[in-house]
Formats: C-alpha cells, sequence, structure tokens
C-alpha cells in the first residue's frame, strides 16, 4: 500500500522538456496501454480509442500547430495562480505562478486579446510519443446525465495510464489544448480520426531532462476535506 500511495504522491505533469532522441521502448508503451485497458469504465462500455503517435514527421506536423488558448481560460487560470510558495503553502490549491510563461501571469499588463494571441503563437513541446483519446459522443453511460459517468471513465482511464507512465520514469503531460476547437479538428485531419468521435484528452509522453526545474506541490489536508458521519464534521474521527 505504501508503494502505491508514493506513486501517487510522485505523480506529476512534466512541463519541461524531453530528451529529444530517446525513443519510448514498445514494451513501456503496452504496459501504459495495458494500464489503461483495466481502467474502471461506466458499465464496462470501454467507450474511448487511443492513437499512438510516435512517428516523428507526424508529431512535428502536429507541434506546428498553434495552441488555442482562450482569454476565458487565461483569466480563470490566472485566478488560481500563487505568486510565491509561502503563498501556495497557505492556501493548499492552485498553481504557482512561476510554472507558467510571463503572458500568463501579467494579464494586467497588456489587454487579454493581445495576451491570447502571444500564447496562440507558441508550439506543442516536442516529446517522443503522443497518446490521443477519442471517444464516441453518441454513447453515454445508462442514465446518465451528460454523460457524467462516461466522462469520469475517461479520467480513470487517464490517471492508470499517467501512473504506470510514473512507475516507468516517463513524462506524463496532459495538452488539453489539443482537444479544443479549431485545434482538434487540425488534429483529427492529420490522423484520420473519424468526424464522429471526440478528443477527450491528449498527452505528451518522453524522458523529462535531468535538470528540470522542480516546483512546489500542495495539497489540502485529509481534515480539510472529509466530513465524519454529517457535512460540517470536519475529519473522520
Amino acid at each position: 500500500m505504501h508503494d502505491v500511495l508514493t506513486l501517487i504522491r510522485e505523480r506529476h505533469s512534466a512541463r519541461m522538456p524531453f530528451e529529444a532522441k530517446r525513443s519510448i521502448g514498445e514494451q513501456d508503451l503496452r504496459q501504459i496501454m495495458e494500464a489503461g485497458r483495466w481502467a474502471p469504465t461506466a458499465h464496462n462500455m470501454q467507450n474511448f480509442e487511443v492513437v499512438v503517435v510516435d512517428d516523428r514527421a507526424l508529431l512535428q506536423t502536429i507541434g506546428n500547430i498553434k495552441n488555442s488558448v482562450s482569454n476565458t481560460f487565461l483569466q480563470e487560470n490566472y485566478q488560481q495562480l500563487s505568486f510565491s510558495e509561502e503563498e501556495l503553502r497557505r492556501k493548499k490549491v492552485g498553481l504557482l505562478g512561476a510554472m507558467f510563461p510571463p503572458a500568463w501571469r501579467n494579464l494586467g499588463a497588456r489587454p487579454s486579446e493581445s495576451v491570447a494571441e502571444e500564447v496562440m503563437a507558441r508550439p506543442i513541446p516536442p516529446c517522443s510519443v503522443l497518446l490521443v483519446v477519442v471517444y464516441d459522443p453518441r454513447k453515454r453511460a445508462p442514465a446518465s446525465e451528460g454523460d457524467f459517468l462516461g466522462i469520469m471513465s475517461l479520467g480513470c482511464v487517464m490517471e492508470n495510464m499517467w501512473l504506470m507512465a510514473q512507475s516507468l520514469g516517463i513524462g506524463f503531460q496532459i495538452m488539453s489544448a489539443l482537444g479544443t476547437d479549431p485545434v482538434a479538428d487540425e488534429v483529427k485531419r492529420i490522423l484520420h480520426i473519424p468526424d464522429d468521435l471526440k478528443i477527450a484528452f491528449t498527452a505528451r509522453l518522453g524522458y523529462p531532462i535531468a535538470s528540470s526545474t522542480k516546483y512546489l506541490r500542495v495539497r489540502r489536508e485529509v481534515e480539510d476535506f472529509t466530513h465524519h458521519n454529517q457535512f460540517g464534521n470536519k475529519g473522520i474521527d
């Protein structure tokens, strides 16, 4: 149990350069896919497909797509930032502003439109493998409004693959921008993904460069979010 908790605690988003010439072995990729295969899904529907992209030409083509980040995302992301480690430790939620480029943490310096244009000009960081996870939005878990249970299932697939990658020493970063229009349409065109499927998430995989910066990570304490027998009775004692 201790080993599982250690793996969960050490899992993180690899927002750093990967070793350019180091590929991921087929056996490791299979283990990551095997972990995704055994993820719990609502009604065991397994409503997902994974496109594994390791062709360098395809990765370069996808990497050159302009990153579409909305003003709404920039504004709401800004609200979750802390601008010192002391502030982040006190809040116990959110992220350290230093993790993001200056344009993301200095929104007041320029109009939001110009900030968004700068962000869109940033290419997707290179990687050894890109996983593109798609699902069929025409299907839903039984009696699940908005297919809430189906979306949770896709999250389980993500977590299983992420933890397996972490156990193998492989960096894993979710690239949410590749799943938003019109970028998603371009990714689907390049990879010949059928129009009736929707991109749930994409993940960038590779071996992080050892000198990458490590940032403070925080979580609420168990007593902060648990309620014993009735809401408001904090803790589990």
